[in-house]
């Protein structure tokens, strides 16, 4: 078994990156929206903050309160996109319930999206044309799997969940490496029997899912769920102490695809150069 191990990974892209940057005159420069008070996202925030710093790349944080109007957040998208400095925007989910997360995502400029989320870039990933940005978090993924030369072309992958940031985009970009896929969702009957038939599995639920028994034996287990059990630790979506006794190859929780997904978003940012 092998472990893969994103944390590794993401460190020598961020310096690809970096010198990337480095032979630019003009350097890249992220603003990231937070609205409100929210603990996890600030932590995020910070994180993508400190890669960004690794890489070179220039960041700048908006913090709004929670209170803040729709109206006023769209205006200040319009700002961030109609100035040449900046040239990526993300804004950071959830936000708040009187805020539609549709608007504000549409509202961003395709060609300064990091985060790959609007509607220009996620339907050319659907009719197989390039769009100006990846998602980051599929996007990490692919990126860990070539590090460690796992082929995809002609591979059976199941993905446990359809979201609009993992699930779905993740099957269109394995689709567009030639893999045959399975999305799977709360709807879906015969999970386990699904799971079974994966060369490479994608777990993006937010609860622990996947047993032992469930996985094909030396398959590839990659784990996008994180959140924290009832004792405050960290974990996924794989019950990684006894599914990593079968597999081939499988992601930590924490270490895994986490550090992936903030790689990828800075390897975005820098593509304009």
């Amino acid at each position: 078994m092998i472990i893969l191990d994103g944390k590794s990974v993401s460190q020598k892209i961020l310096q690809e990156v970096r010198e990337i940057v480095s032979k630019s005159d003009k350097k890249p420069h992220l603003a990231v929206i937070l609205v409100g008070e929210d603990s996890a996202s600030k932590i995020y925030v910070k994180n993508k903050q400190k890669a960004a710093w690794q890489a070179g790349i220039r960041s700048t944080v908006i913090e709004l309160p929670e209170s803040v109007e729709e109206e006023e957040l769209l205006d200040k998208i319009k700002e961030l996109n109609d100035r040449v400095d900046v040239t990526g925007i993300m804004v950071q989910l959830p936000l708040p319930e009187h805020i539609d997360k549709f608007k504000v995502i549409e509202a961003i400029s395709p060609m300064k999206d990091v985060d790959g989320f609007t509607p220009e870039n996620t339907g050319k990933l659907a009719i197989g044309m390039e769009p100006y940005f990846y998602p980051a978090t599929p996007q990490g993924v692919l990126m860990l799997l070539d590090e460690y030369k796992i082929p995809i072309e002609g591979k059976n992958v199941v993905i446990i969940g359809r979201s609009n940031i993992v699930g779905k985009p993740m099957a269109q970009m394995f689709l567009k490496r030639n893999a045959t896929v399975t999305v799977c969702h709360s709807h879906t009957k015969d999970l386990d029997d699904k799971i079974k038939t994966a060369d490479i599995l994608v777990s993006a639920v937010g609860k622990k899912i996947v047993r032992c028994k469930m996985v094909k034996k030396n398959s590839v287990v990659v784990d996008v769920g994180i959140y924290r059990d009832s004792d405050g630790k960290l974990t996924g979506d794989v019950d990684f102490d006894y599914v990593s006794k079968s597999v081939g190859y499988i992601s930590p929780v924490p270490g895994g695809v986490g550090p992936m997904t903030i790689a990828s978003l800075m390897y975005n940012a820098s593509k304009v150069y």
